[in-house]
């Protein structure tokens, strides 16, 4: 091993929607050779209702974004009806440091994160006076869980903003790379993603013969339910932290 290349020789499989350059350039650096085969993908979902809900968003105490996909979708539905951050005055809540810059980057200053990026870490931490509170309105995805709907102390409304469905054209290149079985290792970011490598790619390809990587604890419970052995986890659930944490692993 190179000196300061642990991922020397080594493919690093990200199987989540990419969000940006970076967390590719810190694999290289480390030696690796970073590769997206997403096996989700994610779309803005746009409907009629759009510039009303948009309009009624300065009528909420705190808006609430649980990943840089909801800040994406809500950005765009601000640049397409010409909707300043500025005319939002809402306290703003992110879960993690990438939601949260992603936020900044379109006007918005974030209030409140989660010690641990997560939405049950979030509402045992989310406990602002009840004074300040009376409307609170949660961003989210197609397929997010109930999480902070149903266990914030608070009345939420919600507000879908984005859609994730399978990508299904990344299977066949999984399975073909997975077969080499040289110095693999796959990247989780999401209960998603370990559903459709479960049900598409392991019949085919098995547990075995890889190092699993998962960002947080929700995806690793997700990967032992389906009988996966996860190697890496990082304490802080950011995809540059879980690329860290393989990195240290392969050192060792």
């Amino acid at each position: 091993m190179r000196d300061g290349q642990p991922l020397l020789g080594q493919t690093v499989i990200f199987t989540g929607t990419p969000k940006s350059e970076e967390v590719f350039e810190l694999v290289k650096r480390y030696g690796g050779m970073p590769v997206s085969l997403p096996l989700i993908q994610v779309a803005e979902l746009v409907e009629l209702t759009d510039e009303l809900r948009l309009n009624a968003c300065p009528t909420y105490d705190w808006l609430i974004f649980t990943s840089q996909s909801a800040v994406a979708a809500f950005g765009a539905k601000l640049v397409r009806y010409n909707v300043s951050a500025e005319s939002i005055p809402a306290n703003i809540a992110a879960v993690g440091t990438r939601t949260a810059e992603a936020l900044e980057r379109i006007g918005f200053s974030v209030d409140f994160i989660p010690t641990v990026f997560s939405a049950d870490t979030f509402v045992k931490e989310f406990n602002p006076s009840e004074t300040d509170v009376r409307r609170i309105l949660f961003l989210r995805g197609s397929i997010a869980g109930v999480t902070i709907k149903e266990e914030i102390p608070f009345e939420v409304d919600e507000w879908t903003v984005y859609i994730t469905e399978r990508a299904n054209e990344s299977i066949g290149s999984l399975v073909d790379l997975l077969q080499q079985k040289q110095q693999l290792n796959v990247l989780f970011a999401s209960p998603s993603a370990v559903e459709v490598f479960s049900e598409e790619v392991v019949p085919q390809v098995g547990w075995n013969g890889y190092t699993i990587g998962a960002i947080g604890h929700v995806t690793e419970k997700a990967l032992l339910e389906v009988g996966a052995t996860v190697h890496v986890r990082p304490d802080t659930y950011t995809l540059m932290d879980l690329v860290e944490e393989l990195a240290r692993r392969k050192e060792g």
